[in-house]
């Protein structure tokens, strides 16, 4: 009995391991161009293997309503995901949010208004 339990505790160990590892993005730093109409997120989410670990998807909400949903397949560098997307309806006093998830566990959403 002493030896299954042991195997048991061992298996949950390796099993969710993975899971002590991820962690949603540390930060998003958003700016918005009025004149281009471009929105710029840089997703900061410190990973060792941007390929297993990763932003795997970007939201963009204007004043509570979604206008982009953005799947990745990959981070571009162990550092952060950069995401530029054009809102053209975008106007001054307009309430713009950006929400980044993790491949593996956890999500960040941060917020701008647009400048008068």
């Amino acid at each position: 009995m002493q030896r299954m339990f042991s195997f048991a505790v061992v298996f949950c160990v390796v099993l969710f391991a993975g899971a002590v590892y991820a962690h949603p993005p540390q930060d998003i730093k958003i700016s918005y161009d009025a004149k281009s109409r471009l929105l710029t997120a840089v997703i900061d989410h410190v990973v060792s293997n941007p390929l297993n670990h990763y932003i795997s998807k970007v939201d963009v909400a204007v004043n509570g309503k979604e206008v982009v949903e953005h799947q990745i397949s990959r981070q571009d560098n162990g550092q952060t995901q950069t995401v530029v997307y054009l809102i053209p309806d975008a106007k001054a006093g307009d309430m713009v949010s950006v929400e980044g998830y993790c491949s593996i566990s956890g999500k960040l959403a941060k917020d701008i208004k647009i400048a008068e």
